[in-house]
């Protein structure tokens, strides 16, 4: 595996590789999703490269640029390992000129709603660096994970309005035995908000099995969702303090997913959805602490009700969730191988209805 610092090393570098050229773009941290991407790539293309770049202008004012997880030397072995033949892994000032003044802009709901309106400037960012990954490393195919669904959406929308000669293929989302989406900035959880994290993607699968009931519609989805984020105040006393002694002890806060937002939307425009069809998709933001979590699912072709999931935080390990996103490969090897809008946003703080942050 060859590691490049500069465009035009990595144009030379390029040159030698065989196509189709898959990228997968990356800020690093590596994960298991991560990897399902470099191997999604190696099944599809005869070579394929990868970048490495916290890109700093798709962070906002107060947003968690400077603490972002960083380890470049493990994601180069997993990279390495996984079989990637290309790292391009730019400083700033390679990819930002000091007198830079030309950005990408999408318009429209694509960027401007829920993640958009919540981070204002975040898709412009997305937009100006992945165009630009694209124009240095000029894949045929470039893969992104279906779990940031709306960047996934941006990303199509700029590469048809503009024409680039890249194909974006989506890869289902990798998730932890327990429903997780992973994603880096779980590192930031402590062990009782890990606990509580998979509460988010319960409640999806609760909306998605009310979907699938006749006569339902994205508000029917949107309500059981948010009624299953509904969690005790207090946790529960420990063993050793349940002797009878302990009956009147005040029982510890637990931490709670403060909902920012759900929608039903559709998967290309992310226009919510008057009604459920093919592409709908059930979409949610969510604090836990300082972190933030987003996840979705899909809720065309709900043929029958998704099975319970536990209430305990954690399942046992390899639990088959009701997707294709529940597969975890390894960190160490590759595998073998036009609707219109209606108010089902529901924008809240937690179930109980208070505001959102």
């Amino acid at each position: 595996m060859r590691v490049a610092r500069t465009v035009p090393e990595t144009r030379v570098a390029l040159a030698a590789l065989s196509r189709p050229l898959g990228l997968v773009p990356t800020m690093g941290a590596l994960h298991e999703g991560h990897l399902a991407l470099v191997h999604a790539a190696r099944e599809r293309c005869a070579a394929v490269a990868a970048s490495l770049f916290v890109n700093p202008t798709q962070f906002g004012a107060g947003e968690d640029f400077d603490r972002y997880p960083r380890d470049e030397s493990r994601d180069f072995e997993l990279f390495d390992t996984a079989g990637v033949d290309l790292v391009f892994a730019p400083a700033p000032e390679e990819m930002y000129a000091a007198d830079a003044s030309t950005t990408v802009h999408v318009a429209g709901p694509i960027a401007e709603s829920l993640e958009g309106a919540g981070r204002p400037g975040h898709f412009d960012g997305v937009a100006t660096v992945v165009t630009k990954l694209f124009t240095i490393v000029a894949p045929d195919v470039a893969f992104f994970g279906q779990k940031d669904a709306q960047q996934l959406a941006l990303i199509r929308r700029f590469v048809r309005d503009l024409d680039l000669p890249v194909e974006v293929a989506a890869v289902p989302t990798v998730r932890e035995p327990d429903g997780l989406a992973l994603s880096s900035r779980n590192a930031y959880l402590t062990p009782e908000q890990r606990a509580v994290a998979p509460g988010l993607y319960r409640a999806l699968l609760a909306g998605r099995a009310a979907a699938g009931r006749p006569g339902t519609g994205p508000e029917d989805a949107i309500a059981a969702a948010a009624a299953s984020l509904v969690l005790p105040g207090r946790a529960p006393l420990a063993e050793d303090e349940s002797s009878a002694g302990t009956a009147g002890r005040r029982r510890s806060p637990r931490p709670r997913l403060d909902l920012e937002y759900m929608a039903v939307v559709d998967a290309d425009t992310f226009v919510q959805d008057a009604e459920l069809g093919s592409q709908s998709l059930l979409v949610a933001a969510a604090r836990l602490g300082g972190t933030r979590l987003i996840d979705n699912v899909g809720l065309a072709a709900v043929a029958a009700p998704v099975r319970p999931v536990s209430g305990s935080a954690h399942e046992s390990p390899g639990t088959h969730w009701p997707d294709a996103a529940s597969a975890r490969p390894s960190l160490a090897a590759p595998p073998a191988s036009s609707r219109s809008s209606a108010p089902s946003a529901y924008p809240v703080g937690d179930a109980t209805g208070t505001k959102g942050r």
